[in-house]
């Protein structure tokens, strides 16, 4: 079993940077593929950005070029550099770890709200 907790959230201007944070215990994340998503009001959870076990990464087309996603298999954390954030990011965050297709975990979610 794997848990996982949020941190870093909050509400910013936009144009402003934020960066989430997810502690992992239970088990070790060093194999595991770690993945950001998020869910707004009214919107399906969608996938932010992921990262291999071998430090390759993904991103959705919205967030290329303003998030970044890290692990430190060493803390057992992954984490989340959000620059420029727009209204539209506005949404719940949720951290992901993937062993394979059985074994999943999520994290509870961090809020972060991005409005003048």
């Amino acid at each position: 079993q794997v848990q996982l907790v949020e941190s870093g959230g909050g509400l910013v201007q936009p144009g402003g940077s934020l960066r989430l944070s997810c502690a992992a215990s239970g088990r070790i994340i060093g194999s595991a593929i770690m993945g950001w998503y998020r869910q707004a009001p009214g919107k399906q959870r969608e996938l932010v950005a992921t990262i291999t076990s071998g430090g390759s990464t993904d991103y959705v087309d919205s967030v290329k070029g303003r998030f970044t996603i890290s692990r430190d298999n060493t803390r057992n954390t992954v984490a989340l550099q959000m620059n420029s954030l727009k209204p539209e990011d506005t949404a719940v965050y949720y951290c992901r770890a993937s062993y394979s297709t059985i074994y999943n975990y999520w994290g509870q979610g961090t809020q972060v709200t991005v409005s003048s």
